[in-house]
């Protein structure tokens, strides 16, 4: 049983963010006139609506142990809605999206009978909702009561890995690791964000709201997805830093590209094409700073696109081993859900090999192995050989469950142009024919969600189509 370790003593966040905390956030307050967005809310208003939150969650009634679904877009609410939990109102459950699904998903999940929103939504039957505006500013000082260690939001995923899942996390999770962030890349006062990615994500939460409050910078009020708006909004609105996903990195190949005033990009929710990352580089001259981690473990590793080839460095305030090449994770920013093994540590679903004393490399995730024939696939090698076949753009694997007809069946949905029958040849001479998918279906694109991961149950609905080329989007 090999053992790989890395346990480092510089940056230690633990005792220093638990104790001090609630003062720092508290002193970070009291900077009251600077703008949380340009010619929009300042730190002493969203202070103020944070008060005006908990003011009239209490005078609802709504009790410490029951939960408020949180439904809001602008990220200044957002902010005062967390703060306002962290004062005394009730933990939050914030949902990927605020469709009626969605929300009868997360109340069936967790039972809730108030939604605080600043969105048009379709509420669960018998959930009232309270509008944000609504919420009259409170003139009190905000005193900051709950523990860093007790949970304040639940985070309801879109189980683009599996089953829709809700996470807790606490103070210590996600301002902890916006703290360390905020030193780890030496972001400031001078630095102004924009983000392609909606704030309800753990990624866009960390990084387009918890992440420039705690370093007093600023953060571009709208979000922007489309290439030309976020190119615009880079000319024209002297962004600093920039959050985003592949697939809008992807929209940037463009002769319009430029460094403008960029000093960071960072990019996460999936694994970023090289040759996307290559011409970043090549444009702006920057490497995108790619993130490692997951809705419930926080933050694990960056890497810098084009160097170290590809291998992760783990961040510096947690620990970390390999164990039968499994990453197990000890960290401030695991959610309290997660289980831990007796020395705290959790055992993720990726695999990993060292790759030297300090960085690691990702061999894939344990539940992409699965036996076909009685022999072991490895879902992540396939996609790769797929990928490689030319005019080919992107791939996804996944099983199909077996049903009476059949045993389990590996199926591929392939972004490609290449006509059907070209596309099934190329397939069928990969190696291994128990390891083929039996099932392949052609999109224009992988489909993806807001956040920029996969879609997996708009796959799954191409994916048991009759046909083998599904238009399901457009070029």
């Amino acid at each position: 049983m090999a053992i790989a370790s890395a346990r480092v003593v510089d940056g230690k966040t633990r005792p220093w963010v638990k104790a001090q905390m609630n003062q720092t956030i508290l002193a970070l307050l009291e900077n009251g006139t600077h703008r949380f967005t340009p010619s929009g809310s300042t730190v002493g208003e969203i202070g103020e609506l944070a008060v005006g939150i908990r003011e009239e969650l209490v005078r609802l009634g709504a009790s410490a142990d029951d939960p408020v679904c949180l439904c809001v877009e602008d990220r200044p609410h957002l902010l005062s809605a967390l703060l306002a939990s962290m004062a005394g109102a009730p933990p939050f459950i914030l949902p990927h999206a605020f469709h009626p699904q969605v929300l009868r998903e997360a109340h069936e999940a967790k039972p809730f009978r108030l939604i605080l929103t600043d969105a048009p939504i379709e509420p669960p039957e018998g959930v009232a909702v309270i509008r944000v505006d609504a919420c009259r500013p409170g003139d009190q000082p905000l005193r900051l009561v709950r523990p860093p260690d007790q949970p304040f939001v639940s985070l309801f995923t879109g189980g683009s890995t599996g089953k829709s899942r809700i996470w807790a996390k606490t103070p210590a999770n996600l301002f902890g690791e916006a703290f360390y962030l905020a030193r780890t890349f030496g972001i400031g006062g001078g630095d102004r964000f924009l983000s392609t990615v909606p704030p309800q994500h753990i990624y866009g939460l960390l990084y387009s709201v918890l992440l420039p409050f705690v370093a007093s910078a600023q953060m571009l009020r709208r979000t922007c997805s489309f290439p030309r708006e976020i190119l615009d909004a880079l000319q024209t609105e002297a962004a600093t830093v920039l959050i985003g996903v592949p697939i809008h990195y992807r929209g940037l190949r463009s002769d319009d590209l430029k460094r403008f005033s960029l000093r960071l990009a960072f990019s996460s929710a999936a694994p970023l094409d090289p040759g996307d990352a290559a011409f970043f580089r090549e444009r702006t001259g920057l490497a995108i700073t790619e993130i490692y981690g997951s809705t419930e473990t926080g933050g694990v590793a960056t890497r810098a696109s084009g160097e170290n080839q590809g291998s992760w460095t783990p961040f510096a305030c947690l620990d970390w081993k390999i164990l039968s090449e499994r990453l197990c994770v000890r960290s401030d920013f695991v959610s309290p859900d997660l289980p831990r093994d007796a020395e705290g540590f959790f055992v993720m679903a990726d695999r990993v090999s060292p790759d030297g004393g300090s960085r690691f490399r990702f061999l894939g995730r344990a539940d992409h192995i699965v036996k076909i024939a009685g022999k072991r696939v490895d879902l992540e090698e396939i996609r790769d050989k797929i990928r490689r076949i030319p005019g080919v753009t992107d791939a996804y694997i996944t099983t199909l469950p077996p049903n009476r007809a059949r045993r389990v069946e590996i199926a591929a949905l392939v972004a490609t142009d290449l006509p059907a029958r070209d596309l099934r040849a190329a397939v069928r001479s990969m190696d291994a024919s128990y390891g083929r998918p039996r099932r392949i279906r052609i999109v224009h694109a992988i489909p993806v969600l807001s956040n920029g991961k996969i879609d997996r149950q708009r796959i799954d609905q191409i994916l048991t189509s009759p046909c083998l080329a599904s238009p399901c989007l457009p070029k």
